[in-house]
């Protein structure tokens, strides 16, 4: 039996995934058992779950898989460094870093006392690890990998070509330039500063026009060799000794834009100030730039390479507006994106590439679900829940008990048809930033108000921000203008015209959806769900947001019930027990 821990460590999106004889077992980000969101450090409990659901100990691991070398591209640091002279501070603080990414043993023997790690550990590159995490879990066994982030072992993307076990890494744009640090500079400008904050640019730019497109074709911009490049006058990181904290939090990064950027856009937007058209417009011609350089880019890729599918990973790869316009803005014709294409998807990544080099080659289509995190007993439920039976008592709420599937998945439709929010906490937690109808708040999508109405009731998020749709992949063609399995929530495809009225609640205002395709082998109780509620209404699809209120999604059943509580949520289904607030109590 060979035994492979993969690792993304000292970063933001900390996470652990677990291999065994090249079998994905489990994974897991370290924020869902810290309960900060993307968190940042040693993911030293996420490490334990994925053990204790392997049933093995530290010692039975025979290689610790990290998605990070510090001696990648060296002679181009070095170069960089000679040539271009950055602030001290700058190197100290890339010289520190390195430090602490070398201390794996020590880590590991302050989170697990009396326990022995006999593995060795593997260095793996960064984007090799995120070419890996999308090629070698997709279920293509000859494609196109492309990965696009900020920046990582001096990086900040990468190329090449997979088939069969076999990944080559052709080519990379280095340190400085970067399409991720393009996005997240003008995502601060536009007073969004938290660290993962890009999403919500997204939902902004329909509500904008390109009147900024040709100011910001200025500052990214594509090369003839398919790559792209930055004007580094508008950015720090290059030059500054920019703040960044990894270390056990919450990340934070400090302003990446410089004053050229303000003087070419105007003054930045403070994050309490309104939002105006000026912000929208700028948005707007952000996202636009953003996906002409990445078209540009692959439609290079498939010219040189002449291969139909594509596999995306990094930050970027999470740009779920430009995934869903590949195959109308490129020849690449099949396309996978893995479900944490970002960093923590470089735990998963590293591992597959420890696999292979290993002699346990992984086998293709592992990742067809996102289903890798902790599940619950029903025993351990009924627990929680009545552990908390006073906190239930005062909010005037029942409990029952439905073991018959079909009864349970008849109640909770109507309740959704009604007009209820429900939570829905069931099997193993997702993994990757999006619900996907195990920890999922699931609403009726034919309320217009329905998003006004979870904003007020539990969200409490800004306004313009789409909610998503889940639909039943054998009606995708029905409701939608492709016809594309999108399992991981990655891709945003136009709604037909003559649906959208229909679905006014997840209807963005472009007349977009950001779609989860619901198999019934991929998730059966969740399918039944929306099978259920399309024999009431007519509509094979249920709104689906995160089961949160700002904070990461719920992990454990008592993490459900607080957020269940503190909220105005109506129903409350975890496992087999359906828990409704009495009317008048919301």
């Amino acid at each position: 039996m060979t035994v492979i821990l993969g690792l993304n460590a000292y970063h933001a999106d900390s996470a652990a995934s677990i291999f065994v004889d090249g079998l994905l077992v489990a994974a897991a980000e370290e924020e869902r058992f810290r309960r900060i969101k993307h968190w940042a450090g040693f993911p030293s409990l996420a490490i334990a779950y994925c053990l204790k659901q392997a049933k093995l100990q530290l010692s039975d691991v025979d290689c610790i898989a990290v998605n990070s070398d510090p001696r990648a591209q060296l002679s181009k640091k070095i170069r960089f460094a000679l040539q271009r002279r950055p602030a001290p501070g700058l190197v100290l603080d890339r010289l520190r870093n390195a430090k602490k990414r070398a201390s794996i043993d020590d880590e590991l023997a302050r989170a697990f006392p009396g326990e022995t790690a006999r593995a060795k550990v593997l260095r793996v590159e960064h984007h090799l690890a995120h070419l890996a995490s999308c090629f070698n879990a997709s279920p293509f066994e000859q494609a196109v990998a492309v990965s696009i982030d900020g920046f990582g072992d001096f990086a900040s993307a990468a190329w090449g070509t997979g088939s069969g076990a076999n990944l080559h890494v052709d080519g990379r744009v280095l340190f400085p330039h970067s399409l991720g640090i393009f996005y997240q500079a003008l995502t601060q400008y536009l007073g969004f500063p938290n660290y993962g904050d890009e999403y919500k640019v997204m939902g902004l730019a329909p509500y904008g026009r390109p009147s900024f497109a040709n100011a910001l074709r200025r500052v990214a911009y594509p090369l003839v060799d398919g790559s792209f490049a930055l004007d580094l006058q508008y950015f720090r990181h290059h030059r500054e000794q920019v703040p960044y904290t990894w270390a056990d939090g919450e990340p934070k990064v400090g302003a990446l834009y410089s004053d050229s950027l303000s003087r070419l856009l105007g003054r930045p937007r403070e994050p309490h100030e309104p939002l105006e058209a000026r912000h929208r417009d700028i948005a707007h011609s952000l996202q636009l730039v953003y996906e002409e350089v990445v078209f540009e880019m692959l439609n290079a890729l498939h010219k040189r390479y002449g291969v139909d599918a594509l596999t995306v990973a990094g930050g970027c790869g999470a740009n779920s507006v430009a995934n869903g316009k590949i195959r109308l803005r490129t020849p690449f014709r099949k396309l996978y994106v893995q479900a944490a294409a970002g960093d923590a998807g470089g735990a998963i990544g590293a591992g597959l590439v420890a696999s292979t080099q290993l002699g346990q080659p992984p086998a293709h289509g592992q990742m067809s679900h996102a289903y890798w995190g902790p599940e619950f007993s029903h025993e351990e439920l009924r627990q929680a829940i009545s552990a908390r039976e006073s906190d239930l008592s005062r909010a005037r709420c029942s409990v029952e008990h439905m073991p018959d599937e079909s009864k349970l998945v008849a109640c909770v439709a109507d309740h959704i048809a009604q007009g209820s929010v429900v939570g829905w906490f069931q099997g193993r937690m997702e993994w990757g930033p999006r619900a996907l109808g195990n920890r999922s708040i699931l609403c009726d999508p034919r309320r217009a108000d329905m998003q006004q109405i979870l904003n007020v009731k539990i969200k409490r998020r800004e306004s313009f921000r789409p909610f998503a749709p889940s639909i039943l992949r054998e009606h995708v063609r029905d409701w939608f203008e492709q016809d594309e399995p999108v399992p991981f929530m990655m891709q945003v495809f136009q709604i037909r015209a003559a649906q959208r009225a229909r679905i006014p609640a997840v209807t963005h205002v472009d007349g977009s959806g950001r779609l989860q395709t619901v198999t019934l082998e991929q998730n059966p109780r969740y399918y039944a769900l929306i099978r259920a509620f399309a024999q009431r209404t007519d509509i094979p699809i249920l709104l689906n947001t995160s089961f949160n209120e700002n904070e990461p999604i719920v992990c454990q059943p008592s993490e459900a019930l607080d957020c269940f509580l503190r909220t105005n949520m109506d129903v409350l289904v975890l496992g087999d027990h359906v828990l409704s607030r009495h009317a008048g109590n919301t």
